[in-house]
């Protein structure tokens, strides 16, 4: 399914809905930018960059959740997955970041339009984990070693750790939960001072 071209997404909805009739849930885990746009400082961001990033990475989520909604015919949950790069500045994140704030934000809406129909829609929000996207992210090597040193757990996540939260959220266990950010990242998130404490406890 290639996600900018709603053809592409009625034809995904089109053979779940003859294959299984219903869907109850759908995982996006989409984003992309241009590598250059996360190469130069923010403040160089190209109009066409930004575009591409807000449309792949955010506005992919509205035309997916609408398509899908009239298969979750007895409720459901639609879970994407963010980044703290869109609450906060992570250096080279750049236009990723913006992108991952309007995710954040379009979560929020579309739990509150889709929420009377029994659809949950949350975001889950991990701590940096090594993928092929990832490695378009300068300096990322240097994210993972940093939070591993201040985050509370002293580790950085798996992708199998992220895989089960986004299980749980999924689930009928969390069939309460709506219109949130859950962070998967070590505790990393709750940290306001990230300098590494040395053995008598002084920064």
């Amino acid at each position: 399914c290639e996600i900018t071209q709603q053809a592409d997404i009625d034809s995904l909805v089109a053979a779940v809905a003859a294959k299984w009739g219903s869907l109850d849930f759908v995982v996006h885990s989409i984003a992309y930018a241009n590598p250059e746009e996360l190469k130069r400082p923010f403040r160089e961001t190209s109009k066409e960059g930004f575009q591409v990033a807000l449309d792949v990475s955010a506005y992919s989520l509205v035309p997916l959740a609408k398509a899908c909604a009239p298969l979750m015919k007895s409720g459901g949950s639609i879970v994407a997955l963010s980044y703290l790069g869109g609450e906060r500045v992570v250096p080279n994140y750049n236009v990723m970041g913006v992108a991952k704030a309007a995710l954040d934000s379009t979560v929020r809406y579309l739990a509150y339009d889709l929420g009377p129909q029994g659809i949950r829609v949350n975001c889950v929000s991990p701590g940096p984990v090594r993928t092929i996207s990832a490695a378009a992210i300068a300096d990322f090597g240097k994210m993972l070693d940093h939070v591993e040193k201040v985050s509370p757990l002293r580790r950085n996540v798996t992708a199998e750790e992220v895989g089960d939260v986004c299980a749980f959220m999924v689930s009928d266990m969390a069939r309460a939960i709506s219109g949130q950010q859950i962070h998967v990242d070590s505790g990393y998130s709750i940290m306001g001072v990230t300098t590494v404490a040395d053995s008598d406890g002084k920064a």
